[in-house]
């Protein structure tokens, strides 16, 4: 299977405020977190996305554009505020 062109850069649109801001997405983790740079608001995936990207990104997470499960992996990027704490669903 030839490797197909992924695109890194997605465009994120606040739900609360409507600022938009164009976000590099990483492609070794899921991003369940993410803070609106214009309110502040932290930003969760909606039920049944895999990640912020998924959810309100212009662009669907690199995993999610190959075909993969996003979620395969153990790592999670969280948001300043949140590094160092853990919480359940």
């Amino acid at each position: 299977m030839p490797d197909m062109q992924v695109a890194l850069q997605s465009e994120i649109t606040c739900p609360e405020c409507g600022h938009v801001a164009c976000e590099t997405m990483p492609t070794d983790a899921c991003q369940w977190f993410y803070d609106c740079k214009g309110c502040g608001a932290l930003l969760k995936p909606r039920k049944g996305d895999c990640c912020v990207y998924c959810s309100y990104g212009t662009v669907p997470c690199p995993p999610i554009q190959q075909g993969d499960d996003c979620c395969k992996s153990d790592v999670l990027l969280y948001p300043a505020h949140l590094h160092g704490s853990k919480s359940s669903n």
